[in-house]
């Protein structure tokens, strides 16, 4: 009697389980869901907003380290918020701190500022037609990157959370930064300028994210883990000869001959001296400027390019490389060269292993199977430096309509590039949710 007792209290028990679970899956599955809805409430308020800073920033574009509206733009508007604001940072930098009600870790956000000296081919209402003055040179200037998309986008996510202050536990660091598309020559800037003047201290965050929009269909996400952007490195040749009749070459050295020579002999580096099936290299000469006349061989021939890379080592490699096939080749001809790397190239930007995995649920919940994963991207970021000093997440934001075809639209700095705006609610969303599951540790 007693163990019919036992089975019956047992079997009970499992009832009493097979109940309960469901009604506490239930409830979570509740909760979840009403978060959502209150997001989706919160973001629809705040997209009016957020186009109408993208349109605006738009028209008003501004070069590197000249972002001065932009900056007064984005100081207002946090200030208003109610963050600790700090403003002027690496020129014209904004860094806002939203301290949540509940303790906790810190986590950054990141946008960059700058335009492009580019004038715009496109046919909006508020297309921008801002012109400035640029090496010398009358030139426009265009959001051709789509960094007004990630100021308008930072800004809203910055009003969202600022309203959902109470319950966040921890801190969030907004960093508005300007000069990544690189400081005027002469001067220093953009996220190098931004660490070295205490951007990622007081507080020091435990992750970085950010975002760019890129020529993929609108809404979706793209990401990779490890290395998603090269590293670039300023490249800058010059050759030295010695000045002739042009009639009478044997009387000099023709840089000309010479520099002809380095361009091609930089293009065997990559195609032949590097291991290509571990992760491709790009070496190009986008300048060349010498002599004035064309009966006259001239003194020196100046070159500009980038070298691009996706691996520290290989990157050191190629520079040494670079360095004994230009000397080398000059040496032969009886000319001498020199080169420089200048001092702010950019890392490879390289995702965290760890915290991509960690987030990866975030951003299914956020686009579904619009999550994409990237390929390796030549283009050169420098949220990079970020990632070298703390775990960063990278991703890109797809801006291409429907229906234009993927192969022939114009990409970032084309004088034609055009974002739709049917991905600033998805940027927004997907950067309030990072923000939200990393602080509280959920997946």
């Amino acid at each position: 009697m007693k163990v019919l007792r036992l089975c019956w209290l047992a079997l009970l028990l499992l009832v009493v389980i097979a109940w309960s679970v469901p009604l506490r899956l239930s409830a979570q599955e509740s909760t979840v869901s009403s978060r959502s809805a209150d997001l989706d409430r919160r973001i629809e308020a705040v997209m009016p907003k957020v186009i109408r800073w993208r349109r605006d920033i738009h028209q008003h574009p501004e070069l590197s380290n000249r972002e001065f509206r932009t900056a007064e733009l984005v100081a207002r508007h946090l200030t208003a918020l109610g963050m600790e604001v700090r403003t002027g940072v690496a020129h014209t930098g904004v860094v806002g701190v939203l301290s949540g009600g509940r303790p906790g870790p810190t986590v950054a956000l990141r946008a960059d500022m700058d335009g492009l000296p580019v004038t715009e081919l496109v046919d909006l209402p508020f297309r921008s037609t801002v012109r400035t003055a640029y090496n010398g040179q009358d030139v426009g200037v265009m959001h051709a990157c789509g960094h007004d998309n990630h100021v308008a986008i930072l800004m809203g996510v910055a009003e969202l959370l600022a309203g959902m202050r109470d319950d966040i536990p921890g801190t969030v660091k907004f960093i508005f930064q300007p000069a990544e598309e690189g400081a005027p020559v002469g001067e220093a800037g953009g996220a190098g300028l931004m660490i070295r003047e205490g951007v990622l201290e007081n507080p020091a965050p435990e992750a970085i994210f950010g975002l760019h929009v890129w020529p993929e269909r609108v809404g979706t996400i793209g990401y990779r883990s490890g290395p998603l952007m090269a590293a670039s490195d300023r490249l800058s040749i010059v050759v030295k000869g010695k000045q002739t009749h042009g009639a009478l070459p044997w009387g000099g050295v023709d840089p000309i001959v010479v520099s002809s020579q380095i361009v091609l002999g930089l293009q065997t580096i990559a195609s032949r001296q590097i291991e290509v099936t571990n992760v491709p290299a790009i070496i190009t000469v986008g300048m060349i400027q010498g002599g004035n006349r064309g009966n006259i061989i001239p003194d020196s021939v100046v070159m500009e390019g980038t070298v691009r890379s996706f691996d520290e080592g290989m990157r050191a490699d190629i520079k040494d490389r670079i360095r004994r096939t230009v000397t080398s080749i000059a040496q032969s001809a009886g000319a001498t060269a020199t080169v420089d790397f200048g001092r702010d190239g950019n890392p490879v930007t390289f995702n965290d292993p760890a915290l991509t995995e960690k987030m990866l649920p975030t951003l299914r919940r956020v686009v579904g199977d619009k999550l994409r994963t990237s390929p390796l991207s030549t283009p050169a970021e420098d949220f990079a430096l970020y990632q070298q000093l703390v775990p960063g997440f990278f991703f890109f934001l797809g801006i291409t309509p429907d229906g234009v075809d993927l192969e022939t639209v114009p990409r970032n700095h084309s004088p034609l590039f055009f974002a739709d705006e049917a991905a600033l609610p998805v940027g927004v969303r997907a950067l309030v949710a990072l923000t939200l599951d990393f602080l509280a540790g959920e997946r």
